[in-house]
């Protein structure tokens, strides 16, 4: 719902979580009586482990090191890490089914970018973008034969948004 002259955050009847009051930083909108842990990607060391400093792009060894890490991938969510994005570098979630974009699942995504205090910008592909700022904090890349899902490591609450985008998005 980009332009929703009708944004409220967090909604009326939810209260925000203290913690995150100081920073501004949006947080999942629970019940005042039903608190949840909140959970960034446990990934950031690993990708910052995947790149190369400036002086660094250069040496084949230090890249060879490197591309072993990706032998063994952490998993988020129950979806495994398969990859970064090209220019942002987020990591990319493999979801368990081919996605097609229709009205009914846009829908979907708005309503989950919404419930993160975000707007979906449409490109190529969708982005979630925190209404507080503008950024991005996830992506959805459908392609012929996989759906990935590129998720900002330091966001507050990249498990929770991914595994709403995983079970949501399902037909």
């Amino acid at each position: 719902m980009v332009g929703n002259s009708d944004f409220r955050y967090p909604p009326k009847g939810v209260e925000r979580n203290r913690v995150f009051e100081t920073t501004g930083a949006p947080c999942l909108p629970v019940q005042a009586k039903e608190r949840k842990t909140m959970t960034k990607l446990n990934v950031g060391s690993y990708v910052s482990s995947l790149k190369a400093l400036p002086a660094q792009v250069r040496d084949r060894q230090l890249f060879l090191e490197r591309a072993r890490l990706r032998d063994t991938v952490p998993e988020v969510a129950g979806l495994e890490l398969v990859g970064l994005g090209g220019s942002c570098g987020k990591p990319a979630f493999l979801l368990p089914y081919v996605l097609r974009w229709n009205k009914e699942n846009t829908l979907k995504l708005e309503k989950i970018a919404e419930d993160f205090g975000c707007f979906v910008e449409y490109g190529a592909y969708p982005h979630l973008k925190l209404h507080d700022g503008g950024q991005e904090v996830a992506a959805v890349q459908d392609w012929s034969q996989a759906t990935l899902v590129f998720v900002r490591p330091g966001y507050e609450l990249g498990v929770e948004l991914l595994t709403r985008l995983n079970e949501d998005l399902k037909d």
